[in-house]
Order: structure tokens, then sequence, then C-alpha cells
């Protein structure tokens, strides 16, 4: 027999081999997402691992250029759970990342480096090739069609048409058959619409109108392709506006891929463009650039999981809010007041879902919420889910946001790498920045700038999501009561209370390797000031619990918070003097609007928050000085342009 000793050492031996094994890590399959024209998404599907220490590094550069750039290292999920009602999902043991911040059209050389110092069994390194997308334009030597509204007396261009749908289909009626006619365009083609209203006489048989008969939509079926989209353009002789005389919806494209619209008004409509439908049928490759949308309950919608690649860019959306005031939809801020609740009378601006969608250079005022992505529900296929259904590699850039009654921008319902970088929302009634739920993340929120959010403040991280990265953003309002989330991360923001409510930062976290450091605080001043700081956490800030109750703790300072809970330790305490003109806005009077103009949020040289934060490669390269300065804005560097590049 063997000796009882000698058993115990070899079952000392294998566990010890097990444990060693289950902390290497397995190397498995890697993927290159949709790119978009500025960032490009990857990810890397792993076995073991579990203790998280194993990392990859990520470089890239131009091809045919020598020297190597520094990337931000890819973000680790770890089997984070989602569970919310009816929402079930469980996140992939795997690294997903982004690089951001390209040149649009250029071929880039992608390095990516796993390294584990308990082993890497398989491959160790991946190199992929991937181009960045170009903006969407007309292509070049296709047909071009001249649109004229009713009762045009001018010049005309040839070939003419009477209405949209009589140059876009062999024909158009207003009677028994308007859906006789074939589609005449090809890809290719260009439609150009000359100044005018575009108003049908929908409910007039047979009575000459443009087509749309009865319901009053436009029905586009015919696809281009990306290299040759289907143009309608205005023709730049003056506005050309389409006016729904109250429709429910006005262009339906759901059965059209590469539809391009530029340069058109569209009003006065239930929904403007519905590109998609939940398990039914969408639109891939969408184009919006350069138009306005006002007098609409909803201007632009896509809940199909196959949409892709849409580009939405330099538009204006105009809701039908009250654009005197703020106003929220519930809550004690707005319980009491004069127009409360607001009445739902613009659902939002823009909601998608999909991947490779290109959401930039808008601005949006007056809707219950600015850009969502849609919450949609679990990912299709789930457990399973769907490879090309994932809501994947989506960016949200350099969008102007003002007077929403809920959210200025959602990346709800998104899977890895989207993308929320450089928006400016002002006027929130409730929490400006959401991700509820995040399916794994990275859901990245970079140098966002939040002002005026009096209910609930800059974030609403809820329903038990993972994987959401917050980064050099400036928030005039406090980031707290984020509830349940797991991997969640902040590094070089500033965050400066308003007294409104005792805590200026709190976090509720499943999971213990949650962070945060290197931000700027400002705590409020209420008489319930011990409460400044919030952490709920796994005990002793390690492992995971998604069942049992979670250590949570308040702190008066952030001293006592910091040594505590081991999270902020290099971060700092400000006030609103680190800014070139800044003041917090006025409690007693929610309602009030703030114009970005009122306010300077550049940082003041030499003030606390310049060159306090931390390198974060690929994300603050450039910064000058000692260290990258907090916030959304570096010294001495351009402040982002907000909007259309048009205006």
């Amino acid at each position: 027999m063997i000796p009882r000793v000698m058993m115990l050492v070899f079952v000392f031996l294998f566990l010890k081999e097990s444990l060693m094994a289950a902390d290497r890590v397995t190397s498995g399959e890697f993927i290159v997402e949709p790119a978009t024209l500025i960032s490009l998404g990857f990810e890397w599907v792993i076995d073991g691992d579990d203790n998280r220490n194993a990392e990859i590094s990520v470089f890239y550069r131009k091809r045919g250029e020598q020297a190597w750039k520094q990337g931000l290292s890819m973000f680790r999920l770890q089997r984070e759970q989602i569970r919310s009602g009816v929402i079930s999902y469980t996140v992939p043991n795997m690294f997903a990342g982004s690089i951001f911040d390209l040149e649009s059209g250029i071929d880039y050389e992608c390095r990516f480096v796993l390294a584990d110092p308990d082993g890497v069994d398989g491959k160790a390194e991946n190199i992929v090739t991937v181009r960045t997308r170009t903006e969407p334009r007309p292509a070049e030597g296709g047909r071009v069609y001249h649109v004229y509204p009713p009762g045009f007396a001018g010049e005309k261009e040839t070939p003419s048409f009477t209405g949209l749908l009589a140059a876009y289909y062999l024909g158009s009626s207003s009677a028994d058959n308007h859906n006789s006619f074939p589609p005449r365009v090809e890809p290719g083609d260009v439609i150009l619409v000359h100044a005018g209203l575009y108003k049908d006489s929908r409910f007039r048989y047979a009575g000459g109108g443009l087509g749309t008969l009865s319901d009053g939509t436009y029905f586009l079926t015919k696809s281009g392709t990306a290299e040759r989209p289907i143009v309608i353009k205005a023709a730049g002789d003056g506005d050309v506006i389409f006016d729904g005389d109250g429709v429910d919806t006005f262009f339906d494209v759901t059965a059209a891929n590469h539809v391009y619209f530029e340069g058109l008004t569209f009003r006065n409509t239930g929904l403007a463009i519905l590109a998609g439908r939940k398990d039914i049928i969408g639109s891939r490759g969408l184009v919006i650039k350069n138009s306005r949308f006002e007098n609409v309950g909803r201007a632009v919608l896509s809940d199909w999981s196959g949409s892709r690649d849409f580009y939405i860019a330099d538009n204006v959306f105009v809701g039908r809010n009250n654009p005197s005031i703020l106003m929220g939809w519930t809550g004690a801020t707005w319980k009491g007041l004069p127009e409360f609740p607001a009445p739902l009378l613009s659902e939002y601006a823009i909601k998608i879902y999909g991947s490779g969608h290109v959401v930039a250079y808008n601005s949006i005022s007056n809707f219950h919420d600015g850009i969502d992505h849609a919450t949609y529900g679990s990912p299709d296929g789930s457990p399973n889910a769907i490879r090309e259904r994932l809501p994947v590699s989506i960016d949200i850039y350099n969008n102007d946001v003002s007077n929403v009654d809920d959210n200025c921008i959602e990346a709800d319902g998104a899977a890895f790498n989207v993308r929320v970088l450089r928006n400016r929302c002002f006027n929130q009634a409730h929490r400006a920045l959401s991700a509820q739920p995040s399916f794994g993340g990275p859901a990245y929120f970079i140098r966002n700038i939040v002002y005026n959010a009096p209910e609930g403040g800059a974030v609403k991280f809820t329903l038990n999501g993972a994987g959401v990265v917050v980064y050099h953003n400036t928030f005039l309002a406090p980031a707290r009561s984020m509830q349940s989330v797991s991997n969640l991360h902040f590094r070089n923001n500033l965050i400066l209370g308003q007294s409104e409510v005792p805590d200026i930062f709190s976090v509720d976290t499943f999971t213990g390797y949650s962070s945060s450091d290197y931000n700027g605080f400002r705590p409020n001043q209420s008489a319930a000031a011990e409460n400044s700081f919030g952490w709920a956490a796994p005990a002793g800030g390690k492992g995971v619990e998604y069942t049992a109750p979670r250590e949570s703790r308040r702190f008066p300072t952030l001293q006592t918070y910091s040594e505590a809970t081991n999270q902020d330790r290099h971060s700092i305490l400000i006030d609103y003097d680190i800014f070139q003109k800044a003041s917090p806005p006025d409690r007693s009077d929610p309602r009030r609007l703030y114009r970005p103009e009122e306010v300077d949020l550049r940082l003041r040289p030499g003030s606390r928050a310049e060159d306090a934060g931390i390198r974060l490669p690929g994300v603050n390269d450039g910064f000058s000085g000692r260290a990258p300065d907090l916030g959304a804005y570096e010294v001495g560097q351009a402040v982002p342009h907000y909007g259309p590049r048009n205006r």
C-alpha cells in the first residue's frame, strides 16, 4: 500500500498541477469585427486564465510604415453574468478591444501579443491587416434623374419626374395600381430632388398625388451596393422638404440596402425613416447625411440585428418637446413643477441595433432620448449567440445633444466594442450616459462632456450589465449608484458635484476586479456629506458575487474611501476653479436650459487637474507635460467639433 504521506503528496501535486493548468491561458479564435471610419474592433477567445493575469498588448501601424504605435491593451472579459427580467446571458471567456481615431480608407497592420506569467498554450501572436471604411459618397457614372414638386412651372432638367416615387419606380399612381410599378433605379443611380415642398394628397383617391396613397409611406425596395448606393439627394437649388402630413411611418427602407439620403428635410411624421424591425427584416448600409428632421416623433429606427454599416452624420434633429425648458418624466426633482411629467412627444432621434454603425457630428434637441443603441434583449441565439447577429463595433462620436427628458446617449444592449467618444451632452433631465445593460463590453465612454443632469447624474450603468470603461470624461454632475455592474473601470475623469445628492461617486459591482483611479472629484457640500463616496463590492475586494449581498460602504472623504477600498489611490480633489469658466447649474431652477457658450470647460493652465492622469496608450497619446490631464480636454489642444461640420 502507498503510505498515507505519499498519497497526500500525490494529491497535493495533482491539485497544484490542476490549478496551474486553470491559470494558464489557452489561445482560441481571433475575430476581426466590421471596421468603421475611425475605429477597428477585435476579439480573442481564450480558455483558462482563472487568475486574470493574462494580457494582450496591442500595436498598429499603417501598412508600409516601419514603426509600431502602441494601442490600448485588450479588455478582459471573464464569463460575467447578465441576468435581468427576460435577459439571460453569460459573457464568453475572452478579450475584446478597439483601436481608436484612425484615418479612414487606410490599411492598418494590427499586432496582438498574448502573454501570461502562468504560460500560454497555442498561438501567442496574431497579426492582421484591416482597412478602415471611407465615408459613403455617390458613385460616378450612374444615371441621374431629376425630381420636381407638384405645380413646378420653371425650366426642368431631364429626365424629369413629378415626385420621388415616379423617378424611383417606373411610375407612380394614387389609385389601385399604385403598387404595380417595378423599380427604375439601379445601383449607382442618383435622384436629384429639386427645391420645393413634397406633401402628398394621400387621402384623395386618383387625385394626381405623389403615389403614397392613404398610408402616406414611401416604400423603397431596391438595393444599391456599398460602392454604388442608390442616392436620393437635394439638387442644391433650395430647401427640399418632405412633409408627412402626420403619417405614422414616412420612409420605409427595411427591404433595401445601401440607400443614401443627403440634404433633405423630413418633417411632420411619427417616424421619419424605418430601417429595421426586430426578428423580421432590415436594411444594411443606410446613409443619412446633411439632412434635417423636425416635428418628428422618432427620426431613425432599426431594431434588426442584421443591420450593418449605417452612416448617420452631420444632421440636425429637432423634436417636439418644449424647447424652452427642461422637464423630466419621473423623479423628485420634477414632481410638483409645472408641465410635469414631460409627455412623450418625441421618443428619440436615433435608435439602431446591429454592427459597424457610425453616428457622428449630429445636432439633437428636444427629444426624450438623443441617440440609442436599442436595448433589444439577449443577443440572438443566446446562450449560443449568432456571430453575424451580435451588436459589435459601433461608433457614436462628436454629437451635440441638448434638452432630452431622459438620456443623452444609450449604449444599451450592445455586446463588444461600442465606442461613445467626444460627445457633448447638455441638459438631460435624467442620467446622461447609459449602458443598461452592456453584454460584456467594452462599452467605451471616452472624452464626453456632461453638463446639467439634475435627476440622477452623469451615468446610468444598470440591469446587471458588464464591461464598461469610463476614461477622460468631464462630468459636471455626480457619477453615482451604478447598480450591480460587473467589470467597470474609471480613469482620468473629472466629476464635480453640485450638492443635489449626498454622494458624488458611488459604485455597486458584482466583481472585485472593477476599479477606479486617477480621477478628480469635487465632493458635494450637502448636510449628508458623510456619504460622499460609496463602494459596494464582494467582501475583501476580491472575487465575484452574483447572489450573496456585497460589502457596501460609505465614506465622507476621498482619503477614507481610498484607504478602505484601495480605489482611487491616485485621485485628487478639485473645484470649479480648474476650468477657464464654469460654475454649477442653479439647482433652484432645474427647468433652466444652459447653452454651451455659457461655460468654458477647458482646463486652466497650472490647475490641479493638469498632468494628474495616467497614460492610456491609444487614448491620450500626444499629451503635453509630465502626464495626461484629467477630463475631456488636454491643455493646449483644440476642443473637438460638436454637431454638423457644415455649420
